[in-house]
């Protein structure tokens, strides 16, 4: 660092916090470190009792805090997201629309492995709110060479490292199974759990049928409902192994490519994932959804609704992550209870 005259500091970076006393009033920094000096700030510096300031030393070939943070910004930010102004060389990334939050993880940490440089997200494959905070990067140093920053840049490549795909408004199909419901031995209580949640984001039922165990029946009713539009059909019950359920097999009789039946979650473990030929989800899930706060299905309702989508691969890395704790109070999706690494 290099002691100035502060008329002659415009331009410059301060090398330390210069504090401002205003009895019974403040007692704060006025500028922080790493502050770009301008003119407008050199009569608020003498006024505060300094002549002289601390500066970095700059060159060509450096780049300060701020200047360095836009860089990652830009290897971060697409579409729907907002940054923050650099705030004492930070910058964050703020979204614009309710979306699936997707952060390409193998890139995030070669970055990360570079050193002098740092980017912090929320998990990739959360849903997340307008407002919400998605990440936020900056470089260690004050200062910190252009060719670093110009690395960083050729490792991140051509696509943004943070994507948020904003959920799109969904008419879904509603097939219910089960002889008990059919019946009606007993009450439907499942129907009124997708309902609800599929309606908290964004989606509304075009169809609804309840079916006895008839796997024929089942297809029929699954089939009808693609041929009348929907952009997913959603079936209930009937999905584990045992004799009388049918519903994996009318699900796959309906002329869909099944992706997955079963999934490393619990609760979820027997969630059935297919698609149709023009890629509208059919998918099966289990009797927990019904019961427990969150399973799979609040896992791939964001992938769903945001039409991305999701692999037999996806699926199979859920286990780490993939067991719920039921905690007393629930913070999903700001907990470990999703784990698309």
């Amino acid at each position: 660092m290099k002691l100035m005259k502060t008329e002659d500091a415009v331009g410059q970076v301060l090398c330390h916090d210069i504090t401002q006393i205003i009895k019974g009033v403040t007692k704060d920094a006025v500028f922080r470190k790493g502050h770009v000096i301008t003119e407008e700030d050199i009569p608020v510096l003498l006024s505060v009792g300094k002549d002289h300031v601390y500066i970095w030393e700059m060159d060509e070939t450096m780049l300060h805090e701020n200047e360095a943070a836009e860089i990652l910004r830009s290897i971060c930010q697409n579409k729907w997201m907002r940054a923050t102004d650099p705030k004492e060389g930070k910058i964050e990334l703020i979204a614009e629309e309710d979306g699936l939050f997707l952060v390409n993880l193998e890139t995030l940490n070669k970055l990360n492995s570079l050193g002098e440089m740092m980017i912090a997200t929320r998990q990739s494959g959360v849903p997340v709110k307008k407002g919400d905070k998605l990440g936020g990067m900056r470089v260690i140093p004050l200062v910190i060479e252009k060719e670093k920053m110009e690395e960083a840049v050729r490792v991140a490549g051509s696509g943004p490292l943070f994507r948020l795909e904003p959920f799109r408004k969904k008419k879904f199909g509603l097939v219910t199974t089960g002889n008990e419901v059919f019946h009606h031995r007993i009450e439907d209580t499942f129907s009124p759990v997708i309902i609800s949640k599929m309606a908290e984001n964004g989606a509304e039922m075009a169809f609804h049928e309840i079916s006895d165990d008839d796997s024929d029946r089942i297809t029929g009713m699954i089939r009808k409902m693609l041929d009348d539009g929907v952009d997913m059909v959603i079936c209930t019950g009937g999905m584990s192994v045992d004799p009388d359920d049918k519903t994996p097999l009318a699900i796959k009789n309906a002329g869909v490519d099944i992706v997955s039946y079963g999934a490393p979650v619990l609760p979820g473990a027997m969630f059935l994932l297919s698609y149709t030929k023009d890629r509208r989800p059919v998918i099966g899930l289990p009797g927990c959804v019904m019961y427990a706060r969150r399973t799979i299905f609040d896992l791939v309702l964001p992938f769903l609704m945001s039409d991305q989508p999701i692999s037999s691969d996806m699926l199979a890395r859920l286990g780490s992550g993939g067991l719920c704790l039921n905690c007393e109070v629930c913070h999903y999706p700001n907990c470990g209870f999703a784990g698309w690494n």
